[in-house]
């Protein structure tokens, strides 16, 4: 069972309690979704209502693009994306989310409940 605390994710375990920082979390998601093919990077300047989605506190420690929420002892991620020109869109955000899931979990081991990948824009290389 899981719970957050500040800017923790907190396991506890039968020797005492692991606390991971929600900061590592995103990097791990973002080291993750950088190696998925046609996506070009993370939304760095995002304006409007969608920088009001992206957790602040995270944007200022350098985790720009990544939400992460705690819900029923899993993680729900949200991360604005780029994507290269002529991609299949829902292709390259199901293996996003395929990849997301499968770093986050397996180096936290905390559950993800779902990841959302918002495609906030494209580059042409």
């Amino acid at each position: 069972m899981m719970s957050e605390n500040k800017d923790y994710v907190t396991l506890p375990e039968e020797n005492g309690s692991i606390h991971i920082s929600e900061e590592v979390i995103a990097a791990i998601a973002v080291g993750a979704v950088r190696e998925v093919e046609g996506i070009a990077g993370m939304m760095t300047g995002m304006g409007g209502s969608v920088t009001d989605l992206v957790n602040k506190k995270s944007a200022q420690k350098g985790t720009r693009g990544v939400k992460i929420d705690m819900t029923n002892d899993a993680l729900k991620l949200d991360l604005y994306v780029m994507v290269q020109y002529g991609v299949g869109i829902p292709e390259v955000a199901e293996n996003a989310q395929k990849a997301v899931i499968s770093a986050v979990e397996a180096m936290t081991g905390c559950s993800v409940e779902s990841v959302n990948i918002h495609v906030g824009g494209v580059t042409i290389a």
